[in-house]
């Protein structure tokens, strides 16, 4: 079963085994892509001080290169590379093939063509920036219009919407389901559209490759392996934008995977000839940041700060019963305004509803607090609410809205659960202290109870690989 909460590129790499490491480190393109978008600061200078190291790099020399106060970040960097397989285990020796294909990244050299090859055919005369630009956009929203359309608001895009095979990603991601020949939105479905166009591509990127995965797991021949597919998307995200590429010099494999990035918007081929193709800004940005995919939370905040574009304001009246009146084009404003009231009417430049204990306990459980939904509803509060606030100085929003808002809130925190690992039991203190002390370096540490000798850790494979390493150290001094 697919599921966008695990639709994080590092969870997902985590996951891999070694052989698939190897083999997808065989390329220059997706060793760079994983160097430069995956790792933070202090592991990316690691790794370059390993690189071109003329002797063997140890520990012991890490250790004299960091400062003290910089441990916990030198020990997650480890961990990361770890779990990356860029170093190999219990030493800072960079594994084979990443090493050998960053060199290669970063030198130049080889003929093993990882980062396109240029077409030699003329660039049609309409092909621009510009149209480039506008192609990615209409596909893209055709894509988060039909997400919105699942929160059963009526948009009118002058489109039939993404192709079959992206709604059926969709709805085996539960972005959105279909009960009872109708579709609903989940609130996983919510997140996706208050993310950045950049981790909602990713989102979509990596559920595809689930169902690679997937296929290939229950026998069903895809045609596609998702480390091919996975190392092409890193091929592209290190194209340039508005520069022509020819199909001709990709495998039949990755030339199969053509159709589906165009329905994604991250690929252009011209109808009268289809030996080149032209990455969008879609594809081109895949690796530009190293901000990993946003929560709703996240995506809540920015979503309430666009509002540059005519297009995107929304100007609120909130009345002291609760009453919301919204003036609101965008579709995406209106999918926020219902995340947490509920919606009973919709005009054609106007939306109304209401404040609920329901709706804010829904909110909340997408992860929106009390304080970003008042932020919200007061930085876009309409200059009739200000003018009269002024007026009457007093402030923006009712005061007996707020306060309701904050102490609905609280009635849904009396209890919250975490999925993780519970470690007890150990055979002494010492070896607690030190399993417990390496858990909180690298950050998987929830909870601990240095008195009862137990932790709770929300990840478990680096630990695992901790206490075996302790276990043989201590057999062989023993």
């Amino acid at each position: 079963m697919m599921s966008v909460n695990a639709n994080s590129l590092t969870q997902y790499l985590e996951q891999l085994p070694g052989t698939t490491f190897r083999k997808l480190y065989q390329q220059p393109s997706s060793t760079f892509a994983v160097y430069r978008r995956m790792l933070p600061h202090m592991a990316k200078t690691i790794v370059m001080a390993v690189l071109y190291s003329p002797t063997p790099f140890s520990l012991s020399d890490l250790d004299l290169l960091v400062k003290p106060t910089a441990t916990r970040e030198k020990d997650q960097a480890l961990a990361i590379l770890r779990s990356l397989h860029i170093v190999q285990p219990n030493s800072l020796a960079l594994t084979p093939n990443f090493k050998n294909s960053l060199r290669l990244a970063l030198e130049g050299g080889g003929d093993h063509n990882s980062f396109g090859v240029a077409s030699t055919d003329p660039i049609p005369s309409e092909v621009d920036h510009a149209f480039l630009d506008k192609y990615a956009r209409k596909k893209w929203d055709d894509i988060l219009h039909y997400v919105v359309s699942a929160t059963g608001l009526s948009i009118d895009t002058g489109s039939n919407g993404p192709k079959q095979s992206v709604k059926d990603l969709l709805v085996a991601g539960h972005l959105i389901e279909r009960s009872h020949g109708e579709l609903k939105i989940t609130h996983l479905g919510f997140s996706f559209l208050l993310q950045e166009a950049n981790a909602q591509v990713w989102t979509l990127l990596l559920l595809w490759l689930q169902a690679i995965d997937s296929a290939n797991a229950n026998g069903t021949n895809s045609d596609m392996d998702s480390v091919d597919v996975l190392s092409f998307f890193f091929l592209l995200a290190s194209l340039q934008f508005g520069h022509a590429y020819s199909t001709d010099a990709l495998s039949e494999s990755r030339r199969n995977m053509l159709p589906v990035l165009i329905d994604f918007g991250l690929i252009y081929i011209p109808q009268h000839n289809t030996h080149q193709f032209f990455p969008t800004r879609l594809a081109t940005t895949l690796t530009s940041s190293e901000s990993a995919l946003r929560s709703v939370s996240a995506g809540f905040a920015a979503a309430s700060n666009a509002t540059n574009n005519d297009e995107d304001k929304c100007t609120i009246i909130l009345e002291t019963n609760f009453r919301m009146y919204a003036y609101v084009h965008s579709p995406l404003q209106i999918a926020v305004l219902a995340l947490f009231s509920d919606l009973k009417f919709r005009f054609k430049t106007m939306v109304s509803g209401h404040l609920t204990r329901s709706s804010i306990k829904k909110a909340v459980s997408h992860g929106i607090t009390a304080d970003q939904i008042v932020s919200y509803l007061s930085s876009h509060a309409d200059e009739q609410m200000y003018r009269h606030a002024a007026a009457a100085n007093k402030p923006v929003l009712p005061p007996v809205v707020i306060d309701q808002i904050r102490l609905w809130q609280l009635d849904t925190e009396r209890i919250s659960t975490n999925d993780g690992y519970l470690f007890k039991e150990f055979d002494e203190y010492k070896e607690y202290k030190a399993v417990a002390d390496f858990a909180s370096n690298i950050g998987v540490c929830a909870w601990r109870n240095d008195k009862k000798g137990i932790f709770f850790a929300t990840k478990v494979e680096q630990i695992k690989d901790f206490m075996k390493s302790r276990r043989k150290a201590n057999e062989a001094g023993g």
